[in-house]
């Protein structure tokens, strides 16, 4: 099978991006439509919309809140009416991932303008679709990345820390999938096999977690645009999101979307914050030694992000309902399958009750 690497076509990032943006867009064409939801429209598309009505003819669509392909289906109807040149997705990861199929539906380039560095969906040429109840039914996969990504470090500053450590979280996963792939050969999420360009990548993008991440953190609690908060928007969007298309995804994802199998309050968290738990698991499966499970725990504890089974809302789960997590994640067609060995359902259950007894004994070590 052939190597594969693919990006988006253009990364822009900077401070107050939203009042220029539009010099990034002229060759898009001038008819263009914005999909956000309310309250992303409030907080920057409403604003967007209003500077760029200036040169552009502008149809604001309001997200339904679900990328399911109801919801694909609706927006592209809209899009297909308005004869749009282009599609602008603002706010985050769902509607990120809807405005990416309604794009490729409608067969136009595609806008990425995320308000959070929550997630390294944005640079992906990839839609995760959900039922209309949330969970997880399938990957959408396409045939080019976005053709444009504005990341603006001012918004996103203004949002809660909370989503920049999910973002931290989520881009954390990328090297520790990204080595159980390279060691099984696997497949990366572009259809071939990983390059050395996307492993270097997702290689620095840990570095710079581990070396920016708490100041970032801080930085972002008082709505401070820093250095540190620049390289963490980058390494969660563009370093994580290159780093996980390009070197692939394996156990860490697949226990997230295994996550979806049961019902309760672990579904208010992020999808960083459960990714924080797959990856803590992915850790425990693959026996990595203590002192590598403790550099983990030391940076999630520190961004308050969820490493036991109570955070996670999942102390008071069954038998059932935990192999119901297990068997979802090792299905056929899952990451799972990327992991350089062979992973049941018990292996799954046995390592997430381990990522709440090793966390629990750090926390009482730690606290001592």
């Amino acid at each position: 099978m052939d190597k594969i690497f693919v990006s988006p076509s253009r990364y822009v990032q900077g401070k107050d991006l939203l009042n220029h943006s539009g010099q990034y867009l002229e060759h898009f064409g001038k008819n263009l439509l914005v999909l956000a939801d309310e309250f992303v429209q409030e907080i920057a598309a409403d604003q967007l919309v209003k500077n760029l009505e200036e040169d552009f003819t502008v149809t604001k669509v309001t997200f339904n809140g679900e990328c399911s392909m109801k919801e694909i289906e609706r927006v592209s109807a809209i899009g297909k009416d308005k004869h749009v040149d282009a599609v602008i997705g603002v706010g985050a990861g769902k509607a990120l991932d809807t405005s990416k199929a309604v794009a490729n539906n409608i067969d136009v380039p595609i806008v990425i303008f995320p308000t959070l560095a929550s997630t390294d969906a944005p640079t992906s040429g990839l839609s995760v679709v959900y039922t209309e109840e949330g969970a997880f039914e399938q990957y959408l996969f396409y045939k080019k990345n976005p053709d444009l990504v504005l990341m603006d470090t001012a918004i996103i500053a203004k949002a809660p820390a909370r989503m920049l450590a999910s973002g931290i979280s989520d881009a954390l996963a990328t090297l520790v999938e990204a080595r159980a792939v390279k060691q099984k050969n696997g497949d990366t999420m572009s259809g071939g096999k990983a390059t050395i360009a996307g492993f270097a990548i997702a290689e620095k993008c840990e570095e710079v977690l581990f070396d920016y991440a708490l100041l970032a953190y801080e930085a972002n609690k008082h709505q401070i645009v820093t250095p540190a908060l620049d390289a963490i928007v980058e390494a969660n969007t563009l370093l994580s999101g290159l780093g996980f298309e390009d070197s692939g995804l394996a156990a860490a994802h697949a226990i997230h979307n295994g996550f979806t199998a049961v019902d309760g309050d672990i579904h208010h968290l992020s999808h960083g914050e459960k990714v924080a738990y797959g990856t803590m698991t992915q850790l425990v499966l693959e026996n990595k030694p203590l002192e590598e499970i403790e550099r983990y725990l030391e940076l999630y504890i520190a961004l308050d992000l969820p490493v036991t089974l109570e955070a996670v809302h999942l102390d008071k789960a069954t038998e059932e309902e935990l192999y119901q997590i297990g068997e979802l994640s090792t299905k056929p067609d899952e990451t799972m399958k990327n992991m350089p060995f062979v992973v049941t359902p018990d292996d799954v259950v046995q390592a997430i009750r381990a990522v709440d007894a090793y966390a629990k004994a750090y926390m009482k070590k730690r606290d001592k």
